[in-house]
Parts: C-alpha cells; sequence; structure tokens
C-alpha cells in the first residue's frame, strides 16, 4: 500500500464570466460560470497513519477545524467506514478570499489522493456528490478541466477552452462574499445561456481579432458591486485594463486580464502598487490530477 504522496497540485481557477441568472427560495442564487483551472497552485503532501488520526499542518488560514483539507479527509472518512488516518501538510501559494477557490481546490485534492491513500476505490462522482457538501466550488475541481457551472454551481458541463495566458492581481483586500449576494443592488436576473449559445459565443471569443486570442464574453455580475464597495478592486481591474480584457473572478478580490502572451502577461504584473501580488500564468485545458 502506498503511504506517502507528496507535492500534489490544488490549482486556482478564474471565472471567465458569472451571471447571476435568478435566486432560489432559501436565497441561494442561480448561477452560469464558466470555470478555468490555471497554473498557480498549492501544494499539498500526504502520508499514510494506521491509527485513524487526522492531522493538518503546514500553511493554516483561519481556525484549524474549519480547514477544508481536514473537512474533506473526516468526511471521507466517515463515509467510508476506513479505520486510517492522514498527516497532511499545505503549502499555500492561492491567496485566501481572492476568488480563485484555493480552499476548495484543497479539498478537492484531498478527496483525489486519500481515495488512493486509503484503497478506497471510489468513482468520482460519488466523491463529487460528498464534495457538494464541502462547498459549492469542489465538484469543479475533481473534474477534468474547464466547465460550465449552473444551478449554485454544482451542474458541471465540461467545456473545450484552450489554454491561454492570464495577468493575475490580488489587491491583498478580502472581499465578503456574503455581502456582495446581499447586496441590494446586484443584479440577479441575468437571462440564463443555453449551451447552443454558450457555444456560439465561446466560438466567437476564441476566434476575435478585435481583444486578446481566447478573450471574454459576458460579465461577472458581482463585479460592479464590489468595485464600487472596495477601492482596491475597482483600481486593480482600472490597472489590468490597459494591458487587455480585465475582469475580477469570482466574488473578488483577485482579477485577471486575458493576455496573448506569456511577455504581455508578465509586463501586466511587473509593476505593481505596494501590497498587490501579481502572476503571469496560463489556464490549463487539464486539470493536473485528471488521471486520477
Amino acid at each position: 500500500m502506498s503511504r506517502l504522496f507528496l507535492g500534489l497540485p490544488a490549482p486556482a481557477k478564474l471565472n471567465l464570466f458569472l451571471h447571476v441568472t435568478g435566486r432560489r427560495a432559501n436565497g441561494y442564487h442561480e448561477l452560469q460560470s464558466l470555470m478555468v483551472p490555471i497554473a498557480l497552485a498549492d501544494t499539498l503532501d500526504f502520508e499514510l497513519r494506521a491509527d485513524g488520526c487526522i492531522a493538518r499542518t503546514g500553511d493554516v488560514i483561519g481556525p484549524v477545524a474549519d480547514d477544508l483539507c481536514l473537512r474533506a479527509a473526516t468526511l471521507l472518512r466517515e463515509a467510508s467506514g476506513t479505520s486510517l488516518g492522514v498527516d497532511i501538510v499545505v503549502e499555500k501559494r492561492i491567496p485566501a478570499g481572492s476568488g480563485m477557490g484555493g480552499g476548495s481546490s484543497d479539498a478537492a485534492t484531498t478527496l483525489l489522493a486519500l481515495n488512493r491513500l486509503w484503497r478506497l476505490g471510489w468513482a468520482r462522482d460519488r466523491l463529487a456528490a460528498l464534495a457538494l457538501r464541502l462547498g459549492t466550488d469542489v465538484p469543479f475541481f475533481l473534474g477534468p478541466g474547464p466547465a460550465l457551472a449552473e444551478g449554485v454551481g454544482e451542474r458541471l458541463t465540461q467545456v473545450a477552452w484552450p489554454a491561454g495566458w492570464f495577468a493575475v492581481i490580488h489587491p491583498q483586500v478580502h472581499v465578503s462574499t456574503a455581502e456582495i449576494f446581499s447586496a441590494p443592488e446586484l443584479t440577479r436576473s441575468t437571462k440564463a445561456l443555453t449551451i447552443a449559445d454558450f457555444s456560439a459565443l465561446r466560438d466567437n471569443a476564441i476566434r476575435s481579432e478585435t481583444v486578446a486570442p481566447r478573450g471574454l464574453f459576458g460579465a461577472n455580475d458581482l463585479e460592479p458591486v464590489v468595485r464600487r464597495r472596495y477601492a482596491a478592486v475597482d483600481a486593480a481591474v482600472a490597472h489590468l485594463a490597459q494591458f487587455g480584457p480585465a475582469r475580477m473572478t469570482g466574488s473578488g478580490a483577485a482579477v485577471f486580464a486575458v493576455m496573448p502572451t506569456e511577455n504581455a502577461a508578465q509586463e501586466a504584473v511587473r509593476e505593481l502598487p505596494a501590497g498587490w501580488r501579481g502572476w503571469a500564468v496560463p489556464s490549463l485545458a487539464e486539470h493536473p490530477l485528471a488521471a486520477w
């Protein structure tokens, strides 16, 4: 039995668009979003324990009891009935509260690793059903790559989206997701796209010569609300818009711009205001653990 998995990646994601199409009676919002994984990633180490203990060390943000890796491991142990445990070490590169899904991706990598480490042999759809209990973004990171997310984010349709370069900036502010989704000025009635609509828009964006290759379409409906309330996010979008089509990801605070080349992406993040962080990164046509 394998006892050790070292350096497993947990990639970040970008929402190339994010539409709020309605609101359910329970308060949850109906969404449509094109989500793509990018090469910025946390890394996780796993070592098997025979005593049933689950331990989490390394970079920890917030209370350990709330950590999604720890919660994912505990949930899988309870659901599978295994008597085994694990030591988990996380090295964080994805900023917390950035809208890039770092915690959700860590949880998904944890489920994939423990499915092998504990020799459970669960199918991915079974893991995904469990993942949804941890958060609506977690099932995406169990998928093979870019996907159109619908519902509250749990309905995923895998899509072809070519890899391209992005300049990504995190202005080092924390945006409250609950605050933004409860904002009275938030648009909640964007017309839902059909798969045919999406395919046509996708193909036009990829072929477009009026913007950078693999350009953007649609909008992030949360962005106007965040930009009015968080000056740093507004400034970050304005900075990147000098270099290419720019947009906020998720509920913020990270923003990104579509770039034609690696050099162009590096130029866009070369000189940033003090305290900001930036990356020149490609998107991924396939999740690095797609074959797991």
